[in-house]
């Protein structure tokens, strides 16, 4: 099986939330085929002033299962108010095996309704915030990632990292995750509970 990894980029999103794990599915090219898009296409610039060139969403690969992967970053807060972008991950989400959020990429999940009834997590700086976005979710005060069925989130930022490890050993076994993060020289957080981040923002 292979999958098409739909990247939702918005100006001001948090670089290492998605390039965390995009260097983590990028290691498995013949399983992951990554599509940098955006609303309107064109260069998109994080928080960092990294730029990078996206494409428009166009679903054409019937061959292939889509994965729905959204970032956080400063840019989220005025993009949950944004109707375009909230339909278009509306969208894209009826179209996805999987769906993976970090940091207040929750956020943005939350208000598209993806998450009513499902256990999620975000960054913890942020939480209270986060939670007014969508109603009927079971939010995880402490947790470095969840997983819900076929959604994963994850806690702030780095945490993006250690999801997409364990989305890697939901798929291919904890042979690989560690194979993966022993190739990038990371040490990943097995534990999906450990989070010191929770107390240290008077959430645990």
């Amino acid at each position: 099986m292979s999958y098409v990894v739909n990247i939702i980029l918005f100006e001001e999103f948090e670089t290492l939330d998605v390039f965390g794990p995009v260097e983590i599915l990028g290691r498995l090219p013949e399983i992951f085929k990554l599509n940098f898009i955006s609303l309107d296409g064109g260069i998109i610039s994080s928080s960092q002033n990294v730029r990078i060139d996206t494409s428009t969403y166009n679903n054409n690969n019937n061959s292939e299962e889509n994965i729905l992967f959204v970032p956080g970053g400063m840019g989220a807060r005025e993009k949950v108010n944004d109707e375009k972008l909230i339909h278009l991950i509306e969208n894209i989400n009826r179209e996805s095996k999987y769906i993976m959020s970090v940091c207040t990429g929750a956020a943005l999940l939350a208000k598209a309704g993806i998450l009513t009834g499902k256990k999620a997590t975000t960054n913890k700086r942020a939480f209270n915030w986060v939670m007014d976005q969508g109603k009927d979710i079971v939010w995880i005060k402490k947790a470095r990632w969840v997983n819900d069925g076929n959604i994963f989130t994850s806690s702030g930022v780095s945490a993006g990292m250690d999801m997409t490890l364990g989305f890697i050993e939901h798929l291919m076994g904890r042979e690989k995750a560690i194979e993966i993060s022993n190739g990038i020289e990371y040490k990943w957080n097995e534990d999906r509970e450990w989070d010191p981040f929770a107390e240290l923002y008077g959430l645990a």
